[in-house]
């Protein structure tokens, strides 16, 4: 059957991250630039299954390019992991008269992306919207740069009590099962070192630590740590360092959610606004089930089973370089 692209419908599924906002602006526009009409879906997959669907015009999407968040709202998904709730969403885009789908999201609405896309033969691409920046095939993904940019003025705002009081904080920030948030912003905010889940095992970086003459010409020191059950995460490795360590003054700070909010920075606004353009444009070139990203500044397509399967590797060269830094 003859593909026809006249109309797409448009997600953000998973955590939300800065700049999906200018993504969803970016599809929207350049969509009906190029004569498609667009679906809004909201709350993601859930809002698929439920109905929740309604026409997007130019006007819905003005004055919100600086606004963090989304505002198609976004929900986690129990039942479009079974096949019945995944039948009723497909109900739902045959009769909105859906042709394809933009999601944009991380790897878990990328591995519900690519099940639904094989069932359905439904053409799907992927706009990586995630904090932590470990998606394969992309040097950044969008929210990484904004999440990043919070964490160092967190950061340095701690340093000055850190100084103060002549203490040594572990300051917790997200990346489940990726250092990269944790290793930049450690590199740029002058942290002293960086605990990370690519390395095998929580006692041998906070031992390595202390035994590389930690804090010997410091009156205050910062680690950040990568929240994970592979590192211990900051309250963990704080317990232990009080118990081994008892001369150090030791404070944990967890950044959490104020992560992921804010306005997003104008690398992510660019960011997002080109890869929503290139969505349009993979869909009009008959692309499908790929992601796209940006490497060397150039976007790329990216099949979901890599962007997916495979782990983008970390940079361990950037822990020494923090470690050269520190003394």
């Amino acid at each position: 059957m003859e593909y026809k692209l006249q109309t797409i419908g448009l997600l953000t599924s998973g955590g939300d991250s800065p700049g999906m906002n200018a993504a969803i602006r970016a599809v929207t526009r350049a969509a009906i630039f190029n004569g498609i009409k667009v679906k809004a879906i909201y709350r993601g997959y859930k809002g698929l299954i439920s109905g929740e669907i309604h026409d997007f015009y130019t006007q819905d999407v003005s004055n919100i390019i600086q606004q963090g968040g989304t505002i198609l709202k976004t929900a986690r998904s129990q039942e479009f992991r079974s096949a019945e709730g995944r039948q009723t969403a497909y109900n739902n885009i045959k009769s909105h008269g859906i042709d394809a789908l933009i999601v944009i999201g991380g790897d878990g609405t990328f591995s519900g992306a690519r099940v639904f896309a094989q069932e359905y033969n439904v053409p799907i691409i992927g706009l990586p919207g995630t904090i932590d920046n470990d998606l394969w095939g992309t040097d950044s993904t969008i929210g990484y740069d904004t999440a990043l940019n919070t964490i160092i003025e967190a950061v340095d705002k701690i340093r000055d009590t850190a100084s103060s009081h002549e203490r040594l904080f572990f300051i917790e920030v997200m990346g489940r099962d990726a250092g990269f948030l944790a290793v930049n912003s450690a590199l740029a905010s002058g942290a002293e070192a960086a605990i990370v889940p690519e390395r095998q095992t929580d006692e041998d970086q906070l031992d390595q630590l202390i035994r590389n003459g930690f804090r010997k010409s410091k009156n205050s020191s910062i680690v950040i740590v990568a929240e994970s059950e592979i590192t211990g995460g900051a309250n963990g490795l704080a317990e232990r360092m009080r118990k081994e360590h008892p001369e150090y003054d030791v404070r944990v700070t967890i950044l959490g959610h104020i992560q992921r909010g804010g306005r997003p920075t104008a690398y992510d606004r660019i960011l997002a606004s080109r890869m929503g353009v290139a969505a349009i444009d993979a869909l009009i070139d008959e692309q499908r089930n790929i992601m796209i990203g940006i490497v060397n500044d150039q976007i790329v397509h990216v099949p979901f089973t890599k962007a997916i399967k495979d782990d983008k590797p970390l940079n361990d060269s950037l822990l020494g370089v923090i470690q050269i830094l520190s003394i």
